[in-house]
């Protein structure tokens, strides 16, 4: 019978974290995944702790359409930036795990160069729960692991939806890689991705398939000419990659490092990071009102009559929510 872990007080985890001890630095991220009040009350004293520690690091989105290679190129590029040192996490935001059970831990499976390299952490999502819940725990995971030092944080969406706006909010610069030659329904998803995106990187340019690559970027980077640029000062570009043509790679990553320096100098990247954190606490504080209200005892016995007098159109949706208000608020 194996024998039972060690129960971790605050310095301990305080200490690990900061000395980059993966086994403990795992042990913090699940603390802050934690439902339980007494986990998230430790896991909030940690962060408290640890924002004095928040390492010089750069927090990369990436989202892509179906098919567009998004793992491959993920682990090609993560080991690349691991070769020249850099300590890299890749973390994942999917909400819909809950209910199809999520793609990135066969990413992880996939990733068996990267997952092995001393450099690097990659953490699956926190499986269920609501985009604002999966996303508050993205974002302390990402504290987490700058406070442990890793200098690149890349954070990958998984699936559909709001996922890209949720990441868009929590990092310095937005990938959206794309494919040539997918369908329109296919692109279409992605049109209004592009006016969030940093960078459109059009992957799998080699081969046969170079030309349509070179011809979508065209395309892109016309598109792009007609929209405002996701981030003040920085003007939004389309380029080709290959994940089995590491130049690429380097080149794309060598955009990413122009970008950081030319935001750095003109103060917008300070500026995203303090407007990102004080929108995070106004939805924590959003997310906790909500949560109080429903867990209101009158609340929870006026809801169901008055959910079915909406529903049957015998009550205005906005008198039932003031009613609940002004029941909510009834000392």
């Amino acid at each position: 019978m194996p024998a039972k872990r060690r129960k971790l007080t605050l310095d301990d985890y305080t200490q690990g974290v900061l000395a980059a001890d993966i086994g403990i630095l795992s042990r913090a991220i699940t603390l802050v995944e934690s439902q339980h009040p007494v986990h998230q009350a430790l896991a909030q004293e940690l962060l408290t702790r640890l924002l004095p520690h928040p390492g010089n690091s750069i927090r990369v989105g990436i989202t892509g359409v179906p098919g567009a290679g998004k793992s491959t190129l993920i682990e090609s590029l993560g080991c690349l930036l691991c070769d020249r040192g850099h300590r890299l996490a890749v973390l994942a935001v999917d909400p819909s795990s809950s209910v199809s059970g999520g793609s990135i831990l066969g990413d992880k499976t996939r990733m068996e160069n990267l997952v092995r390299h001393p450099h690097a952490f990659i953490r699956p999502s926190p499986s269920g729960g609501s985009l604002g819940g999966v996303a508050r725990k993205s974002r302390e995971t990402i504290l987490l692991c700058e406070a442990a030092g890793f200098s690149i944080i890349l954070v990958e969406t998984v699936g559909v939806g709001q996922n890209e706006i949720t990441v868009r909010s929590m990092v310095d610069f937005f990938l959206l890689i794309m494919l040539a030659g997918a369908g329109d329904e296919l692109q279409g998803m992605k049109k209004g991705v592009i006016e969030i995106a940093d960078l459109l990187a059009v992957n799998k340019a080699d081969g046969d398939n170079l030309q349509r690559a070179n011809l979508a970027c065209a395309e892109y980077r016309r598109v792009l000419g007609l929209l405002q640029p996701a981030t003040p000062g920085w003007k939004t570009r389309c380029t080709t990659c290959s994940a089995l043509q590491p130049e690429t790679l380097a080149a794309l990553w060598q955009t990413i490092e122009k970008f950081v320096t030319t935001t750095r100098d003109s103060g917008a990247f300070a500026t995203r990071r303090e407007h990102q954190a004080i929108t995070w606490m106004h939805a924590m504080i959003e997310e906790e009102l909500h949560h109080r209200f429903f867990r209101n005892p009158r609340i929870q016995q006026l809801l169901p009559d008055l959910e079915q007098q909406v529903a049957k159109h015998h009550l205005p949706a906005a008198t039932a929510a003031r009613q609940l208000l002004l029941a909510a608020a009834t000392p």
